[in-house]
């Protein structure tokens, strides 16, 4: 599907892809890694054609449709539903070329091509799409100019993903999602019926959707096999054998050169270290590791408060006198780690305003330290930031009594080198903002954190960076992100904001994940029967009740046309269970650190078992997926 050879591209001197060579297979979904800065985004531009290499070829098989996620959000009045069926342009041109032309066989012929590319489902398969998007069915046909920026991204995301490419090309394409669109996203890149290249930093979704990595790093592309979790545990074994062959290496070179010093100049040792030197001369050089810079955070200690933090009772939040929020009652502590769970628009954001104190109740009563201090995280942020200005600038602004050296000190905490301070926010990278963003946030050493999708441009290093920052942080956070292995390694209580309230969360992400699923199979069965009834088919069309006893004779007959399809779940179900657990068992073996000093080939294999079960967990899910879809089909259609 794709080749690249000998890539070799620059821009404004700087090396970015030296002698690059990788190879895409059909129906292969890839992860595209690396480092901010390395280059991943310029290599979509360069395999669209909208950038040429310096040298080298990238070859995209001949007929391949080629789709990406479009840069512009869509706007206008086109509503959300025709704006997304708009995508698929040989369906649109068909239908238009169908109305227009009276020659009978060049409509059967259109027909044809119709049914081939499944027409008759398309406004199905987009409504599908834009509900596990976060759109609810009522709003497909509204405006998509009624939208913000980043929903109508959401539409533009929807589009690309209805037009199914051959090709399909995603840069960062959770950006714009909130935790229950990205773990649908999930699910659907993981069945793409064709091939994939991603460029993410959300390592779930790495682990999820994708059966192969390619790692960008010093101008290479270096391709693995299996999810993120297996590239990153291979990519470190190769490293540690590089170490200890290249220190080998060393100390045989060391030798050698110390009997070449010792000997050269004795006539009778002369003929041994000519042929030494000329080993030495010889001997490949093995390249030492270099380690990438590890980022680190480093969030300041606040003052230790009495409990509660914050604690609301019977609150009502809202705007403009309409509430959005009721019924209250949370409690806060310096000890706690919250995550906000429930879709966008919700009230996550409106809950988070009223914890920081950027809107008061509308009715009921908080109680917050008077000592209390908050920071607060939002991406919108970014747009506050003065692009001329360098991030010792900005900390200036707010500290204006601190000293120099605090300062740099400040910043220094959150990775800002001496260098990075003077350097004006405009030529600074989208991960380096919001790392200034956090350090800007945290300056006053805040006994609460409230973030808001703090992860969005931070690559898979610095967001483990900051999960390790925040578990050594003594203070309270609040988390709201789309980053569900976030939530899993920094939060310890999670809060769902659904219907108008906030209640806790009696689960872990694994919990919330098969909530979300039974909600969607539940919308999916009511979206059956309101179609059946505007048809005709129930009682809403005007058709008359069954009696008992044919209602009994039909349940029965559905039970035992359905029999081998419920069997089918919960064989699937089973096989789920036992291969989570061989996962767990094989991702256990290889986090054993003894494993690393044996025999390379334990670690092969274990590295392969992992692998197949992964596969076969797949496989496992999507029969179970099938066969719960068929289910929901032959009861709907009963």
């Amino acid at each position: 599907m794709l080749q690249i050879r000998d890539l070799t591209y620059r821009i404004g001197g700087r090396v970015l892809f030296d002698g690059a060579s990788a190879a895409l297979p059909a129906g292969a979904r890839v992860g595209l890694v690396g480092r901010n800065g390395t280059g991943k985004s310029t290599l979509l531009r360069l395999i669209l054609g909208e950038a040429a290499p310096d040298s080298g070829a990238i070859t995209v098989h001949p007929r391949a449709r080629v789709g990406r996620l479009a840069q512009e959000a869509p706007e206008g009045e086109t509503p959300l539903l025709d704006c997304v069926l708009a995508a698929d342009t040989e369906r649109a041109a068909l239908l238009a070329e169908e109305a227009a032309t009276t020659d009978g066989h060049r409509i059967a012929e259109i027909h044809e091509r119709l049914t081939a590319i499944e027409a008759h489902t398309a406004e199905a398969r987009a409504g599908r799409i834009l509900s596990g998007l976060g759109f609810p069915a009522e709003h497909h046909g509204r405006p998509v100019g009624d939208y913000s920026g980043g929903w109508r991204m959401r539409v533009a995301l929807a589009a690309v993903l209805f037009a199914r490419p051959d090709l399909l090309l995603l840069d960062e394409p959770t950006n714009h999602l909130d935790l229950e669109a990205t773990l649908w996203l999930e699910g659907h890149l993981a069945s793409y019926p064709g091939t994939v290249l991603i460029i993410s930093h959300d390592r779930a979704l790495l682990n999820r959707a994708v059966d192969r990595i390619w790692h960008l790093d010093r101008g290479k592309l270096v391709a693995y096999g299996g999810p993120y979790d297996t590239f990153e545990t291979t990519r470190r074994q190769q490293m540690d054998l590089q170490a200890r062959a290249y220190e080998k290496q060393q100390a045989q070179r060391q030798r050698i050169q110390g009997f070449i010093d010792r000997f050269r100049a004795k006539a009778t040792k002369a003929r041994q270290a000519q042929s030494r030197i000329k080993l030495l001369e010889k001997m490949e050089v093995l390249a030492p590791v270099v380690e990438d810079h590890a980022v680190s955070f480093d969030f300041p200690e606040p003052a230790p408060l009495s409990p509660p933090l914050v604690a609301i009772e019977g609150g009502v939040a809202g705007y403009d006198g309409r509430p959005v929020l009721r019924g209250l009652d949370l409690r806060l502590d310096m000890d706690d780690r919250v995550a906000l769970l429930g879709a966008n628009g919700n009230g996550k954001s409106t809950l988070a305003k009223v914890l920081a104190g950027r809107l008061d109740l509308m009715g009921g009563r908080m109680q917050a330290s008077s000592k209390l201090t908050v920071g607060y995280f939002a991406q919108h942020q970014t747009d506050e930031l003065v692009t001329t200005q360098s991030p010792l600038w900005h900390l200036r602004r707010e500290m204006p009594e601190a000293t120099e050296t605090k300062l740099r000190a400040h910043l220094g905490r959150f990775d800002f080198t001496a260098q990075h301070v003077e350097t004006p926010v405009g030529n600074l990278s989208g991960g380096e903002k919001a790392r200034l963003l956090i350090a800007l946030m945290s300056r006053t050493a805040p006994h609460l954190m409230i973030l808001d999708e703090p992860t969005n441009h931070l690559d898979i290093d610095t967001r483990e960076a900051l999960v390790a920052a925040l578990n050594a942080f003594s203070g309270a956070v609040v988390l709201i992100t789309h980053d569900p292995l976030l939530v899993e390694l920094a939060a310890d209580r999670l809060w769902l904001v659904d219907g108008g309230t906030v209640a806790p969360f009696d689960g872990d992400m694994a919990d919330y994940r098969k909530l979300l699923l039974e909600r969607a199979r539940e919308e999916r069965r009511e979206a059956r029967a309101e179609g059946e009834a505007a048809k005709g088919g129930g009682p809403a069309g005007g058709v008359s009740a069954q009696t008992r006893k044919d209602e009994r004779r039909a349940a029965a007959e559905l039970r035992q046309r359905t029999a081998p399809l419920r069997k089918a779940i919960q064989a699937a179900e089973k096989d789920i269970e036992r291969l989570t657990a061989e996962k767990a068992r094989l991702e256990a073996a290889l986090a054993d650190p003894a494993l690393y000093q044996g025999p390379a080939e334990r670690l092969t294999a274990l590295q392969k078992d992992l692998g197949a079960v992964g596969r076969r967990i797949e496989a496992a899910e999507a029969r179970w997926m099938e066969a719960q879809e068929a289910l929901e089909a032959a009861e709907a259609a009963a």
